[in-house]
């Protein structure tokens, strides 16, 4: 078993580094290269994704990633941000399936922003595809306007597109995904004001007559964000493109009290997975030693699950960091009066002595 591991920017390599510490106890085989990427790949090799990072991407059985991007690299020209590179990676190595579970843990109840009636119990699994919509269409770029409201002013533009394969290969995802667990999809569009949304809509419908043990709800976006804080618990399955799905699994991941909390896999046609924290650089707090690092841990679970056929070593990862926080351990980001507040590095140590059967004690 190959693993790329690519730290990136900011606190990347700090949690990175906490989840390789858990991988290297669980007494698996791995094989595990570290190569740049993002930022740090730009100032060493002048491209935030070089050829020599992308070919190790595509040798591995799985990618563990941690985040990319610094305020600093703002002024260079777009394709040679940091962000370009994860861009890059889901592009060449066709990764089209993202999940991202929102659970709430139930010693984390307190620290989310909605009643804990709300959120006791909430498991959520946002399947965001990945590869096409407005991200990566074509024609996008400025130009001087010939039509609209201001011919001849300088406008930039953004193409949304979908073609029914991407459409029915994610929602093939969605609902086999639904089938191991409560067999409910919501399909979230905005199929009322976009050509794209309907055709999303209606290529999805087709799909669901090959699943008719699955219940399927559509729902518009703007009423899915709603939802999602009014009546969380009413969903199970949420699926949706690509720009939507990346704002929805955000504000689903407070829900869970904390971004730093939510882990992510991103996977192709083969099982190859990327699997990365859904929270970004956070340069302000990099080197500090605070950042949470559980989002990444989990991802590393999340990667011995789908991509390295691992199931019980995924178990004791997910059963240790349920130790964790029932003993008490919570980083800035999760902490509350009564709990104990540690940094970057205790938090992994806790996780280490959780999954190798020694006592979790607090320093």
């Amino acid at each position: 078993m190959k693993i790329a591991v690519l730290p990136g920017d900011g606190i990347g390599t700090e949690i990175v580094a906490e989840a390789v510490r858990v991988l290297n106890v669980l007494d698996l085989s791995f094989e595990m290269e570290e190569a740049k990427v993002g930022g740090a790949a730009y100032e060493a090799h002048g491209h935030p994704l070089p050829e020599a990072t992308l070919k190790l991407a595509q040798a591995s059985d799985a990618i563990l990633f941690g985040a990319v991007g610094d305020w600093k690299y703002d002024k260079l020209d777009r394709p040679l941000r940091p962000e370009q590179a994860i861009l890059g990676l889901r592009k060449h190595l066709g990764l089209f399936a993202n999940f991202r579970p929102a659970i709430c843990y139930e010693q984390l109840v307190g620290a989310s922003s909605l009643k804990p009636e709300l959120i006791a119990g909430l498991d959520i699994l946002i399947i965001r595809e990945l590869t096409g919509d407005i991200y990566f269409g074509q024609p996008r770029g400025r130009r001087i306007a010939t039509d609209g409201h201001f011919p001849g002013a300088e406008e930039a533009f953004d193409t949304m597109r979908y073609s029914r394969p991407e459409i029915e290969r994610i929602a093939h995802v969605a609902f086999q995904a639904a089938r191991k667990r409560s067999r409910k999809v919501t399909s979230v569009d905005k199929a009322n004001v976009l050509e794209t949304f309907q055709f999303w809509k209606d290529v999805v419908t087709e799909v669901h007559k090959e699943y008719p043990d699955i219940e399927l709800e559509h729902m518009y976006v703007d009423n899915a964000a709603m939802q999602l804080v009014k009546a969380p618990k009413k969903f199970d399955v949420l699926f949706t493109g690509n720009m939507f799905g990346d704002i929805l699994s955000d504000e689903a991941s407070m829900l869970t009290g904390s971004i730093g909390m939510l882990p992510s896999a991103s996977l192709n046609a083969k099982g190859q997975g990327l699997y990365e924290p859904s929270h970004g650089s956070a340069p302000d707090i990099a080197g500090k030693g605070v950042a949470n690092p559980l989002a990444t841990i989990l991802s590393a679970a999340m990667m011995l699950r789908f991509s390295l056929q691992q199931p019980e070593a995924a178990d004791r990862i997910e059963s240790a960091v349920k130790s964790v926080l029932a003993a008490g351990y919570r980083t800035p980001d999760i902490w509350s009066e009564g709990t104990h507040k540690v940094g970057t590095r205790e938090m992994g140590d806790a996780v280490v002595a959780a999954i190798t059967g020694k006592t979790i004690t607090k320093s």
